[in-house]
């Protein structure tokens, strides 16, 4: 059972999905506005997130950018279909997946499970590629002695490129390893999250030397 911060406007769609996930085992907390949601969060943190991206004020994406300021807590967000311009915005922000709406309630608790697995993943040993230390262990990422916050699903992605340095990696297999989807036209989620994982560990993200892009193929984790 996970706690789940839902925020959705639409009434009955949220009473419905509501239902739905507490019937899946889920304790529910939802909010109809983002600012709703981010104060809900401040009072009880929940395990993951669970934005529609239409919201009223503050949309998801806001919302989700505002969580990303100061938390690593999961995000998923919820998006019209062939909404593209939303999902690219929402992954930018922070999000760790989308779900295309509507809604499948077992497609999302799909969703939710492999998000909140990825966390749990790691192997225990502590690697040293220059400044940059990752311990499976403890699950922590240190640059020059200092954290690095990263969230499950940029952790996730870190930890797979890594079990084997120079070995270039596909965006089909990362994207099974991590999100545990199947469907290519999610590959954006890799590139979002490569780009996020980049501005927090690389020197200059533009000239990147840890995670090496691999044109017309994926990525590789060079560990320089």
């Amino acid at each position: 059972m996970a706690s789940i911060l839902f925020v959705e406007d639409d009434p009955s769609a949220r009473a419905a999905l509501e239902m739905a996930l507490h019937r899946l085992g889920h304790s529910v907390t939802s909010r109809c506005t983002g600012e709703a949601g981010l104060e809900a969060l401040r009072a009880r943190r929940p395990e993951i997130a669970v934005l529609d991206v239409m919201l009223p004020g503050v949309d998801g994406i806001e919302t989700c950018r505002r969580i990303r300021r100061d938390d690593d807590l999961p995000v998923i967000l919820l998006t019209a279909r062939g909404d593209d311009l939303d999902v690219v915005l929402g992954l930018e922000a922070g999000a760790d997946d989308y779900v295309v709406k509507p809604v499948e309630p077992r497609v999302l608790d799909a969703r939710i499970r492999a998000v909140l697995r990825r966390a749990e993943k790691g192997h225990a040993e502590r690697s040293a590629y220059g400044e940059l230390v990752i311990d499976r262990a403890s699950l922590k990422v240190t640059k020059e002695g200092a954290d690095v916050r990263l969230t499950p699903t940029e952790l996730r992605l870190l930890l797979e490129l890594a079990r084997r340095p120079g070995q270039a990696m596909t965006r089909q297999h990362l994207l099974a390893a991590v999100w545990e989807h199947t469907y290519p036209g999610d590959s954006r989620l890799v590139d979002a999250c490569v780009q996020r994982l980049r501005a927090k560990i690389e020197d200059e993200p533009a000239e990147p030397r840890f995670i090496e892009t691999v044109r017309g193929f994926g990525y590789r984790f060079a560990g320089r």
